[in-house]
């Protein structure tokens, strides 16, 4: 590849996993420094739910036999790592003998198809809102009335979600509250089952896009503010192309290459941020379950969950870093 260098790449990919390595360390650690046994407190739910519980000691300590929590934290360790390197996470704690992959699958489809088109419509109409910004050219009218749309950059995710739901959903009675389909539509690949999971989804994308879209408005709006004086916008000006043109191919496309890095950065903490979106909506994807893990103290969909966003945020570094000279030419790996 044009720029690259076999040094460059090695180098790449050995701290892909490297931050792997530790990100995956890390989320052993923390769910161990939390108080409480997940095997106790599996426990107590299930008396909860059916009253006494027979022999529960006996039962516990059997359960932290059968999960190895009884063994050195060394061999945990290691036990842990291996079945990472081997993407075995196990059973769930809080509903064996599930196993936590079976899980995440469950959830996978529906955090990625919210997720990805709330990403996508959030970074396009953020670059696009701060582009305009920053063109000298922009009318007046339209840099008035762009700024609106980021007035609700300053809220939280979940909160704009709190007032979504009181607004459309028990006030206007537009969209539904909760879930991500309705209870008479027979989950599938047919037209019905599909419009019905898009208008579940609605608010909850809604709730991600207007509250992470100023962010991106920002970012562009400065990028292109610092280029607008630059030699080749200067160049293809005195060229005669068309305003247009000259917005889309010289001004947005050397503007938005840190934007880029910046989205694939920011992956990990939209799904972060998306997590208590998706516990107010109860929608049913990977951000639920991870709140539930984290209820129920199940270290292994914890670390599953967590395993998934540092693998996913890790990779998408790597690959925007090694295609950068492809998106702009005058960006080379290779010594002078």
């Amino acid at each position: 590849m044009r720029g690259l260098t076999a040094g460059y790449v090695v180098r790449r990919v050995l701290m892909f996993f490297l931050t792997v390595w530790l990100g995956t360390t890390i989320i052993f650690i923390i769910p161990r420094l939390a108080p409480g046994d997940p095997v106790a407190a599996m426990i107590s739910r299930m008396m909860n739910q059916s009253g006494y519980i027979e022999n529960s000691a006996q039962l516990i300590a059997s359960w932290r036999k059968k999960f190895g929590l009884d063994d050195p934290m060394y061999i945990q360790y290691l036990r842990y790592m291996w079945n990472m390197l081997r993407f075995d996470m196990g059973y769930s704690l809080s509903q064996f003998p599930q196993p936590v992959l079976d899980t995440l699958k469950r959830g996978m489809p529906w955090t990625i198809g919210l997720l990805s088109i709330a990403t996508v419509l959030s970074f396009l109409f953020g670059n696009i809102t701060g582009a305009l910004l920053g063109w000298r050219k922009t009318p007046t009218w339209l840099k008035r009335l762009l700024p609106l749309s980021l007035s609700f950059t300053s809220i939280p995710f979940f909160m704009l979600g709190i007032i979504l739901i009181y607004l459309f959903a028990f006030g206007w009675k537009i969209f539904p509250f909760s879930k991500g389909y309705g209870s008479d539509v027979v989950p599938g690949l047919n037209w019905k089952f599909i419009v019905d999971v898009i208008y579940h989804g609605t608010l909850p994308a809604l709730a991600i896009v207007l509250t992470s879209m100023g962010g991106w408005a920002l970012g562009m709006r400065g990028m292109m503010i610092s280029i607008d004086s630059e030699d080749f916008l200067i160049l293809a000006q005195a060229k005669g192309l068309p305003a247009s043109r000259i917005f889309m191919w010289y001004a947005v496309r050397n503007a938005v290459l840190p934007q880029l890095t910046a989205l694939a950065l920011s992956l990990g903490g939209i799904v972060g941020g998306s997590i208590l979106v998706e516990y107010i909506f109860a929608y049913p994807g990977i951000g639920y379950i991870f709140y539930q893990g984290i209820v129920n103290l199940d270290y292994t969909v914890i670390q599953g969950v967590a395993f998934m966003l540092i693998m996913a945020t890790s990779l998408a570094v790597l690959i925007i870093d090694l295609i950068y000279p492809l998106l702009d030419p005058r960006i080379t790996y290779q010594k002078k």
